[in-house]
């Protein structure tokens, strides 16, 4: 591997990263993993770009990029000599992205998905930049061509269906984006399903379309898990005036034990009442599974700022006692005003 090549895929790389990964740390150290993975295949990707050990001798070699700016303008440079690398623009496009650069990153792109038309991932970066670099941060024509294209190579591509449906509410197209929409959630989890049904209804109702039917209640919890059922009290929504995009909380914590929960779900207000089922796969701690409490308290908050930390004017039900395994479900019913 070359010199040339560390210097540059290392500028690149740790520059970007040192933007990206920084704050994402603290929130999902998951995430931060998967951009390092990201990133470390974009420079094997940029070996392609810059050529082989044996193109470079001591005599040719270049200083090091010392900024993010330099490592971008030295990838541009070997860009122009051989422009027909998709994976070194698709770099390019990230790391002006990064910078904020947006026309340059949307320029960028465009020639990674000219140069790899059948690349789904690479089209709907194409069309992200696309919303990035304009005025409004819209999906323009061409964007939404990249995203239509990704679905018909692959039907079942997450983000192109999301994007898409985006452009389709952008334009007016309600009916389309709930359409869009819809299969997703058969491709995702509970808990993100539970956030994306409130955007297909509110599409199918700016359409003028009925609401989703309500999903199936699993009928019993699986083992060490622990159904819950949560309702709010007619009288307390008659006197508190709620949205329906306001944050529900679902909590299981051990009885007596830190306030740490040991199981917790995130939905939202218009989806009350809910029936779910607490497990460990809702256990924020690994260390610290519903399945290993012999004795949890379950309770249900409303939160208007969406904040998991308790705060004076949440809505809340009375803590339940409850000794597991049980095979009884819990009913909690949100009565009253924290203080």
């Amino acid at each position: 591997m070359t010199l040339q090549f560390a210097a540059l895929g290392a500028a690149l790389s740790l520059g970007v990263l040192a933007v990206l990964l920084h704050p994402l740390w603290r929130e999902s150290r998951g995430a931060v993993i998967g951009i390092a993975l990201a990133f470390a295949l974009a420079t094997f990707a940029l070996y392609r770009v810059v050529g082989t050990p044996a193109a470079l001798d001591s005599a040719n070699l270049v200083a090091q990029p010392q900024t993010l700016d330099d490592a971008i303008s030295e990838l541009q440079a070997q860009l122009a000599k051989d422009p027909k690398q998709a994976d070194g623009w698709r770099l390019l496009g990230q790391a002006l992205t990064t910078e904020q650069r947006f026309a340059e990153a949307r320029d960028a792109y465009a020639h990674a998905a000219s140069l790899a038309p059948k690349e789904p991932d690479v089209l709907v970066e194409a069309a992200q930049s696309r919303a990035l670099a304009g005025p409004q941060r819209m999906f323009d024509e061409q964007g939404v061509r990249y995203l239509e294209q990704a679905i018909a190579l692959q039907p079942q591509h997450q983000r192109a269906r999301w994007f898409l449906g985006i452009a389709q509410r952008q334009a007016g197209h309600d009916a389309e984006a709930a359409k869009t929409w819809e299969p997703l959630l058969a491709m995702v989890d509970a808990n993100t399903a539970a956030t994306l049904r409130p955007q297909i209804d509110d599409a199918r109702k700016a359409a003028g379309l009925a609401p989703l039917p309500k999903p199936v209640a699993t009928a019993a919890p699986a083992q060490g898990g622990l159904r819950v059922r949560v309702a709010l009290d007619p009288d307390l929504a008659a006197r508190v005036r709620l949205r329906g995009d306001a944050t529900v909380f679902v909590i299981a914590r051990a009885a007596g034990g830190p306030p740490m929960p040991v199981a917790v779900e995130r939905h939202t207000l218009q989806e009350l009442p809910l029936d779910i089922v607490l497990d460990d796969s809702d256990s924020p701690m690994p260390t610290a599974k519903l399945s290993a409490a012999g004795e949890v308290e379950v309770l249900a908050r409303i939160s208007a700022s969406g904040d998991a930390i308790p705060a004076t004017g949440d809505l809340e039900s009375r803590p339940a006692r409850v000794s597991l395994p049980s095979a009884n479900p819990v009913d909690l019913t949100i009565s009253a005003v924290r203080d």
